[in-house]
């Protein structure tokens, strides 16, 4: 499992360029809906409002020159990623690395009941990188299975990583943030934890109007 943060300045496509990044969370699923966590947990699907949300990201995207669209395996990301796919033909590679954070038993219940004893986090800051629920992951090795997928991607080790262009990633709330501290190479121990609203895009780099 990879540990390391990468340098924002070694992530280039084959012509040495910087790689342009578009981080996606899902649209709205019937759990965020009814304020259920649910980590790996499968079962739940969008709502008419997520579905809307992923035709508003394919409207954001789609004169985008993407090349390669990626995707948690879990089916609120897939179904996200389907309407951008079916605009641009290219195909979604999933990747279970991309997969939110496990949370044990606590999937499936209220959010609420993911305190910072089990969560690790406080105040929208990581304050305890290795705790984790019964049978869940800890922030530490959250932040160790997404690291490996951006260092794959760094290394062209993906399914289409090779292929000039820009690189859309959909996933969840939990990995977009993980993604940005590796991709900006800050420790999971100094990450903060800030809400990010379902089908919000995130750009890396950040566009020049965003850095000022």
């Amino acid at each position: 499992m990879v540990h390391s943060t990468l340098s924002p300045d070694t992530l280039r496509d084959a012509g040495d360029a910087r790689l342009v990044l578009w981080l996606v969370r899902h649209g709205q699923s019937s759990w965020n809906a009814h304020g259920l966590a649910q980590g790996h947990n499968d079962q739940a699907r969008l709502t008419e409002l997520g579905e809307r949300q992923a035709w508003s990201v394919t409207g954001q995207l789609c004169d985008r020159p993407i090349a390669t669209l990626y995707a948690s395996d879990l089916h609120r990301a897939l179904a996200t990623a389907a309407p951008l796919a079916a605009v641009t033909g290219l195909p979604v590679h999933r990747d279970r690395r991309l997969r939110e954070r496990c949370l044990g038993f606590l999937e499936g219940g209220p959010t609420a009941a993911v305190t910072p004893e089990f969560s690790g986090i406080r105040a929208e800051r990581v304050v305890d990188p290795d705790a984790r629920p019964d049978g869940g992951e800890s922030l530490r090795d959250f932040y160790g299975r997404v690291a490996g997928f951006v260092a794959d991607l760094q290394a062209g080790h993906l399914p289409g990583s090779g292929t000039p262009g820009e690189v859309v990633i959909v996933a969840h709330g939990g990995t977009l943030r993980m993604l940005s501290a590796c991709l900006h190479g800050v420790p999971v121990d100094q990450m903060r934890w800030e809400a990010l609203g379902n089908a919000t895009v995130l750009r890396f780099p950040a566009s020049p109007a965003e850095e000022n």
